[in-house]
């Protein structure tokens, strides 16, 4: 952890802002503290820091450990510098619609990172990013991410009580996440404090209608795969992988039919910007994404972008699985 990160946070059990001191028992050549405690000098909080991330969290908290794990073995198929794509780019860039130019130098939270394929699209673009995210997952984007140095802090916190200054952030977005939590109104609720005024906002998530519907085996199968272990789903979806897999490709390359894909029981990734191994891997981390998660909450659409409004935004642009808006200028 960077000791000019402190400016950023805000104690989260009694929401004194700026009010840690940072306590190091290792440090590195730059002074980055790798382990170390973070005291609130008006409260009796105290959150240790280790392998260089500050943890707000007890395990008991971690609800979504699946996503740990999942980070772990799949830390790199998604971040386009190390995988030799740009499809995390485009899908960042579409669907916030932030300029390149605009993220030069802002910064930026990254709610609920996961590996870090978003944040290192920021970091890549200039921006200084705040990755959070409640699992250790934090750990793998950590590691990810260390090539831009100051450019990316990660923390692991919740969502739900994030140990953060409120309006300072130029930009919020909250990605593949929402969908995920217990509580998925409170996050779209909350995040949008974070934003300074002017600030910009950007929300993807599960859409509910009939065509998620529709994928009926997906959510039968789901009836009990959250209840297993991480190791256990993995070979679900290694077995579901290994037969469908060569049908969806095959499906894939058929304009008119490959929407057969849609009711087949997995991810199928077949973006021609993927090679047939990377193909095969990231349907199965995808898979794996489907079964895994104790929650998995649909929005629609119309109900998050009145959230954002009741909680002061602007200037909503709101389509299925989609929201972005603005924080009013003072």
């Amino acid at each position: 952890m960077r000791p000019e990160t402190l400016d950023l946070l805000a104690c989260p059990a009694c929401r004194a802002e700026s009010s840690f001191t940072m306590t190091a028992a290792r440090v590195d050549d730059d002074g980055d503290v790798i382990d170390g405690t973070l005291e609130c000098r008006h409260c009796p909080a105290a959150f240790p820091i280790s392998s260089r991330v500050p943890r707000f969290v007890e395990a008991d908290d971690d609800y979504c450990g699946n996503f740990g794990y999942q980070w772990e073995r799949w830390r790199s198929i998604q971040v386009d510098r190390l995988a030799g794509h740009q499809l995390s780019e485009t899908r960042f860039l579409n669907d916030s619609r932030w300029d390149r130019s605009w993220l030069k130098g802002k910064l930026i939270l990254d709610a609920g990172c996961g590996a870090g394929r978003f944040t290192d699209v920021a970091a890549s673009l200039g921006a200084r990013v705040i990755s959070c995210d409640l699992s250790i997952a934090i750990d793998s984007c950590r590691e990810t991410t260390a090539v831009h140095g100051a450019g990316v802090e990660c923390l692991q916190a919740s969502l739900f009580d994030l140990p953060l200054r409120p309006g300072i952030f130029d930009g919020v977005f909250c990605m593949g996440v929402i969908q995920h939590t217990p509580d998925p109104a409170q996050v779209i609720r909350t995040l949008p404090d974070l934003v300074k005024p002017g600030g910009r906002l950007a929300y993807n998530f599960y859409e509910e209608g009939l065509w998620h519907r529709l994928q009926i085996v997906k959510y039968f199968l789901r009836l009990f795969t959250p209840r297993l272990s991480p190791e256990a789903i993995l070979r679900l979806s290694k077995g579901l992988v290994s037969v469908f897999f060569p049908l969806t490709r095959a499906l894939s390359q058929i304009r008119k039919i490959r929407i057969i894909n849609h009711f087949i029981p997995i991810a199928a990734s077949h973006d021609p910007a993927l090679d047939r191994n990377q193909q095969y891997e990231w349907t199965l981390l995808d898979t794996f994404d489907w079964y895994s998660p104790v929650y998995e909450k649909c929005q629609r659409y119309r109900d998050v972008a009145t959230m954002v409004e009741d909680a002061g935004m602007i200037d909503i642009e709101a389509s299925p699985g989609l929201v972005r808006a603005t924080r009013p200028r003072a």
